[in-house]
């Protein structure tokens, strides 16, 4: 099915600095998110730290709650609202060895505040702050390793020019992302990270298969590699868009009705999905070009 009409000629490459412009504008907002915030935001994964998750079946109020806790000495507790109403999420500093016994602890504290059978404590998860910092040593190393084989892979398979232009659009697509969620307040835990070496394996795809056809029409066409580009880059934008939109739908459903726990997995997919499809055509090809051409100052220079 082609989406996109044959002969369709859009000068994708051409307007590579104005993406290079927004790319640039998204990783800087980002990253000043991220220096605001003090780095990014860390789920009870990474951070250590108890989380609670629970139900009430009448409203509410935060302040109720946090008078309940503080009878129990953690007045310092995040309260924040989660999933359907009346569904709350009670985040606490301290672990194990501080907390034995917190779930009935709760449970008698609410039980005397809001009454029997007006609540459900639905979850407790307790991370040590050595544990999370594990944690997330480890995810770090994921994407960093995963990014490293990409490189050698794209260079066995086609030249090291490409394999350049593919990694620098994941890491790309990584920052933006979680540039995003610095900025929309959203936890890093291991769900997302899991989203984000997803998100790498998605846009690698979508740029394999736009450099297979930059490779075959350079055997094919004898002329300029910005002209070649932008031909395998409408060539190949019916299969692109349909893919990404059909992706893009599955996503959407899963975070609108996947429920509290998969919200931020998902959303790390809808934009993930989003700036891969941006990065395949405007960051990883045309950056072929650049290097291209600074190789070519450097033999003329020598």
């Amino acid at each position: 099915m082609d989406f996109i009409p044959p002969g369709t000629r859009i000068d994708f490459v051409g307007k590579r600095r104005y993406a290079l412009l927004l790319s640039l504008l998204l990783i800087g907002a980002g990253l000043l998110s991220l220096l605001l915030h003090g780095g990014p935001r860390y789920g009870i994964d990474f951070a250590g730290g108890t989380l609670v998750q629970v139900k009430f079946s009448k409203a509410v109020g935060l302040k109720e709650i946090r008078k309940a806790l503080q009878g129990l000495g953690f007045g310092d507790a995040v309260l924040q609202p989660f999933g359907q109403e009346g569904e709350f999420l009670i985040r606490m500093k301290r672990t194990t060895g501080e907390l034995r016994g917190l779930s009935a602890r709760i449970e008698e504290a609410f039980r005397k505040q809001f009454g029997e059978g007006t609540f459900e404590i639905r979850r407790v998860e307790m991370v040590g702050p050595k544990v999370g910092r594990d944690l997330r040593v480890k995810g770090l190393k994921a994407i960093i390793f995963a990014l490293v084989g990409i490189l050698l892979y794209i260079s066995w398979r086609f030249e090291f020019r490409f394999a350049l232009g593919a990694v620098a659009a994941l890491i790309h697509d990584v920052l933006v992302t979680v540039g995003i969620f610095s900025m929309t307040n959203r936890e890093i835990s291991l769900p997302v990270v899991a989203a984000l070496l997803t998100i790498v394996g998605y846009s690698l795809n979508d740029t394999i298969v736009v450099y297979d056809r930059i490779r075959e029409n350079m055997r094919k066409v004898q002329g300029v590699l910005e002209e070649v580009i932008n031909q395998s880059i409408n060539e190949t934008l019916s299969r692109t868009i349909l893919t990404s939109l059909t992706t893009l739908i599955v996503v959407v459903v899963l975070f609108l009705i996947g429920g509290g726990i998969v919200r931020d997995f998902a959303f790390a997919l809808i934009v993930g999905v989003i700036v891969g499809t941006y990065s395949s055509i405007y960051i990883a090809s045309p950056l072929v070009i650049s290097l291209e051409r600074r190789t070519k100052r450097g033999r003329s220079r020598r």
